[in-house]
């Protein structure tokens, strides 16, 4: 929300960029239902786990139509930095998928550590110039 209400106005690739991340996201509420009907079952875990990563992979594409926009200099892309916190994340969530077919503990394990990493705030502030 804060990301797209400090652009400065919407292009081609913003648009396409945003429909990406909402396609992925409209996938969550069905892989997060069948996760929770089969607890231990590999697959429903990994591609909840796909999901999440391309969610994240989208946001990063968004953000990058953004920063394209503004400029690398601006302040919004400053204020965005190096996103560690969404690097860490789709590391975190490409090992959790593939941990889905070795032990759906430790897998369950790395969803809920991003869940409860962006739980913190971020100290990063988006401005637009």
């Amino acid at each position: 929300h804060h990301l797209l209400h400090a652009a400065k106005g919407v292009s081609v690739a913003i648009m396409w960029s945003n429909l990406h991340l909402l396609f992925w996201l409209s996938l969550v509420p069905f892989v997060t239902g069948w996760v929770g009907e089969n607890h231990s079952a590999p697959l429903p875990t990994a591609l909840y786990g796909v999901v999440m990563i391309m969610a994240g992979v989208a946001y990063t594409i968004l953000q990058l139509a953004i920063v394209a926009q503004h400029g690398r200099d601006s302040k919004l892309a400053r204020g965005i930095g190096k996103d560690i916190k969404g690097k860490v994340s789709l590391i975190a969530y490409s090992m959790a998928t593939a941990l889905a077919f070795v032990s759906h503990w430790l897998s369950d394990g790395l969803f809920v550590l991003v869940a409860l990493m962006w739980l913190i705030p971020d100290r990063r502030v988006v401005e637009h110039d």
